[in-house]
């Protein structure tokens, strides 16, 4: 069973996409020549199948930190609190993309670690945009195989559940951990975008969670993945260009605000990042 589980993953990984998304891949990995690995495209803009005028969502892999970045600092930063985040646009459309090694992607996929960030979204769909060569295609299937099984793991299946509530309820805890400015039930319209996918993936899933992995636990985990959340948005205000805008901008997208970013908060986006979070905490802007 968790050799099927390895082959449903290959195989939804390989469907192919919107030729630009391809075409951004590509140039994207062409930022890293000699450590590129892999570059995954996942998310939203996956889901509903639209790319215009919304900002697309990758995970670029690299074989080190150190090869991928002219810069110490860049690299000390992607390791010490992962991934490194950065803007990308190519052929008239917008994207982000996260930076991780190899040996990170395969390490936070799995049911060794509490940050939820990782498995939580590779356990829902994905395409594998863009690989060097196969051993690169291989480690990230392998990588992806393990998030299904660490996200069920995590949440633990109640007395009477069904396959597919388990895996909604899943999602649900995961939102509660990041800070998240999407409004409630976007958990459940995960699952809901395509439960025929879930309903094939459950039963590898379920017999591939791994021997002795604990459930549960996601008070500690509420409570470090917000700290966490605000610590990446503090580092994005370095790493990332125009980072304040961009997180005002999906707050507005998903939470209905009108944030408009002013320029003192462009100037020191690192004070404005943390100076805003709290205050759309309160509100309920973000939760």
């Amino acid at each position: 069973m968790a050799d099927s589980l390895t082959d449903l993953v290959r195989e939804e990984l390989a469907i192919p996409v919107d030729p630009r998304v391809t075409a951004m891949a590509a140039a994207m990995a062409a930022r890293y020549p000699g450590s590129a690995r892999a570059v995954l495209f996942y998310g939203s803009c996956l889901r509903m199948r639209e790319l215009d005028g919304l900002m697309l969502d990758f995970y670029l892999i690299v074989s080190d930190y150190g090869d991928a970045y002219p810069r110490r600092w860049m690299a000390a930063a992607n390791r010490l609190i992962p991934p490194n985040v950065f803007p990308f646009e190519h052929g008239g459309l917008i994207a982000k993309y996260a930076v991780l090694s190899e040996a990170d992607f395969h390490r936070l996929n799995g049911a060794e670690t509490r940050n939820v960030s990782v498995w939580a979204r590779f356990a829902q769909p994905a395409r594998l945009v863009w690989a060097v060569d196969d051993s690169a295609r291989d480690r990230a299937v392998a990588a992806v195989a393990r998030a299904a099984p660490a996200l069920l793991a995590a949440a633990g299946r109640q007395a009477g559940e069904a396959p597919l509530d388990w895996w909604r309820r899943a999602f649900r805890l995961t939102y509660s951990v990041e800070l998240r400015a999407e409004r409630s039930g976007r958990a459940q319209s995960v699952v809901d975008a395509d439960p025929a996918r879930y309903e094939r993936f459950s039963a590898p899933a379920i017999a591939a969670i791994p021997a002795g992995a604990k459930k549960g636990g996601w008070a500690r985990r509420r409570i470090e993945g917000k700290l966490l959340s605000v610590a990446r948005l503090a580092k994005a205000s370095l790493t990332y260009a125009g980072g304040i805008d961009y997180l005002a901008w999906k707050i507005n997208r998903h939470a209905g605000t009108k944030i408009e970013i002013k320029p003192w908060q462009r100037r020191w986006p690192l004070v404005a990042a943390l100076t805003l979070v709290p205050r759309l905490i309160k509100g309920g802007a973000i939760r």
